[in-house]
């Protein structure tokens, strides 16, 4: 990447991982001039420590599930020639329920998510190990989700920057943005430059795609805009001959991805990656910045992954990692201008769906920077829907 600093850009994307990488490369398409700045390295923060799912199973229907779809298409239709580039993989999703009460559950929110564009195929117990092997008997129920897919988030990342920098943007590794300069114009405050550890970048825009770290770049900008960290854990197998075909995950997945629950929770979610790894999780809690290797929680997720599939039993975990999630309280991620500043700009706060939603994120962004109408209502997404003291 380039320590190259211009003295202006039309557009600075604060932020190098799925998301700014995705903002980058549609600004630049668009036409826009960009520069990405990034205080660590191409996808070292969120990115780096995820599973890259592409997921419209874990929604239920509402504004995220839009996102979630609009984003689908994008992945199949703009993007489809890069897929390669970045493994993307139509594996699809398989959700299971191991109770009467559970397989109900599932039903209903597959009836519902039908209604809401969504693929689902109702399995039953009896048909469970024709999709996946290796599960456990004894399941009550589950269900098929075609839609879903996999990518390998820091190809994405560095691939995306790549096509990015072919269009001319610039990107900016290791350097810290330390202030956002505004100036007043007729009684409006709109953005003049960006202050970093390098220098001063005159500049019309500033997209804050900084992840966890969004709401101390809002700050900069005189903006609240509330992303707090959601710590969670990953465990790596050894590589293993194809034993898992599909993201498998128990039904109770959907609830936690919406809970706003500080305490420690989890919830089984495996699969196979093309490298022949197995990615086990899931881990969520809000513990701040903590980078703590918190052994009991990884042997609740190793003990969940056994529960599912027994013949993981003998099998090596190769290594652990970890990240942070930005979350926002409303669990909707925050896309498009800032009305409390001109030129301010959002993309964030996606908290574990990042990566499936970034491209969907980034087209609907530039869409409204060139000052076309969305192909998406961004309102539900607004920065400024958060007042001070309106939120945890």
């Amino acid at each position: 990447m380039s320590d190259h600093l211009p003295k202006g850009a039309e557009v600075v994307v604060i932020g190098a991982g799925a998301v700014g990488a995705a903002c980058a490369y549609f600004l630049a398409r668009e036409g826009f001039r960009v520069q990405v700045l990034e205080q660590g390295r191409v996808a070292s923060g969120t990115s780096s420590a995820g599973e890259g799912n592409l997921l419209v199973s874990d929604k239920e229907a509402g504004h995220e599930l839009d996102l979630a779809l609009y984003s689908n298409s994008v992945w199949h239709d703009d993007l489809a020639e890069f897929g390669q580039l970045w493994e993307f993989e139509s594996k699809g999703g398989f959700v299971v329920a191991s109770s009467p009460e559970g397989a109900d559950a599932l039903r209903e929110l597959g009836a519902r998510q039908r209604r809401a564009g969504i693929e689902t195929v109702d399995v039953d117990a009896a048909d469970i190990r024709q999709y996946e092997p290796y599960i456990r008997s004894g399941l009550a129920a589950a269900a098929y989700y075609p839609q879903d897919a996999q990518v390998q988030p820091m190809l994405l990342t560095a691939h995306l920057l790549r096509l990015a920098r072919g269009m001319g943007a610039v990107i900016s590794t290791g350097i810290e943005v330390t202030g956002i300069e505004h100036h007043d114009l007729g009684g409006e405050r709109r953005v003049k430059a960006v202050r970093t550890s390098r220098g001063t970048i005159a500049c019309d825009h500033v997209v804050n795609a900084a992840g966890t770290w969004a709401s101390e770049i809002a700050a900069m900008a005189g903006v609240d805009v509330p992303v707090l960290p959601r710590r969670g854990f990953v465990l790596v197998t050894e590589p293993l001959p194809p034993t898992i075909n599909r993201k498998v995950y128990a039904g109770e997945y959907v609830a936690s991805t919406q809970s706003s629950d500080e305490s420690l929770q989890t919830s089984t979610v495996i699969e196979g990656t093309q490298a022949g790894t197995i990615l086990i999780g899931s881990s969520r809690e809000r513990v701040g910045f903590d980078r703590t290797v918190s052994l009991p929680v990884l042997r609740e997720i190793a003990a969940k992954a056994l529960a599912l599939f027994p013949s993981l039993a003998r099998v090596r975990i190769m290594r652990t990692y970890m990240g942070f999630r930005p979350y926002c309280p409303d669990h909707l991620p925050v896309i498009g201008h800032d009305s409390r500043l001109t030129g301010m700009w959002h993309a964030t706060g996606h908290e574990g769906a990042g990566i499936g939603l970034s491209v969907g994120t980034a087209k609907l962004l530039t869409q409204a920077m060139a000052g076309k109408s969305p192909d998406l209502d961004l309102s539900p997404f607004a920065p400024a829907r958060f007042s001070a003291g309106d939120h945890a």
